[in-house]
């Protein structure tokens, strides 16, 4: 698993539909890039983009296919939302 980068992560929370990107991904459920981008408001081209700056931060990854998740133990209660990142916990209620 990539290590969380705090100044890449705190530079990509900086980004309203990335917040979006991770409440729907805090379900704990991988998720394809185009269900990504309608749970964002934004194109799939968009979304990819944002997937990928949250990726070098390390919030999330990249399973087979064009899945992605956050990494199962960067969430202490699966179906809620919240991610704690270790030196950060995310309440993502109200992201939407």
């Amino acid at each position: 698993m990539p290590a969380i980068n705090p100044k890449l992560l705190a530079a990509a929370l900086g980004n309203h539909a990335r917040w979006k990107i991770l409440l729907a991904l805090s379900t704990g459920e991988a998720r394809m890039v185009s269900e990504l981008a309608v749970a964002a408001g934004c194109t799939r081209d968009a979304a990819s983009k944002h997937l990928a700056v949250l990726r070098r931060a390390g919030a999330v990854v990249q399973g087979r296919g064009r899945l992605y998740q956050i990494p199962p133990h960067h969430l202490p209660t699966p179906g809620e939302p919240i991610v704690d990142f270790g030196h950060c916990l995310l309440r993502l209620h109200n992201a939407g």
